[in-house]
C-alpha cells in the first residue's frame, strides 16, 4: 500500500549543487512508522539527493489522503 506524504524541507550541505529548500508531494510504497516518520524521511531523501540524513531538515511533514 503506498503513502503520499507533503514535505517541505532544506539541505544544508555545501554538495547540494542547485536549491537547497525543496517541497512537494513524496510517494512511497509504505506508509512511514509514525514514531520515527522524520528520521526515516530524512534518510530516505538523503539517498535520493546523494547526502548524510543529517544534511536534512524537514520543516514540514503531512500525510496526503
Amino acid at each position: 500500500m503506498s503513502a503520499r506524504y507533503y514535505t517541505h524541507f532544506v539541505t544544508e550541505s555545501n554538495e547540494a549543487r542547485h536549491a537547497h529548500e525543496w517541497s512537494g508531494v513524496v510517494e512511497l510504497s509504505y506508509p512511514l512508522a509514525q514514531a520515527r516518520s522524520s528520521a526515516e524521511l530524512r534518510r530516505l531523501l538523503a539517498g535520493n539527493f546523494e547526502l548524510d540524513a543529517e544534511d536534512i531538515r524537514i520543516l514540514q511533514l503531512a500525510r496526503v489522503h
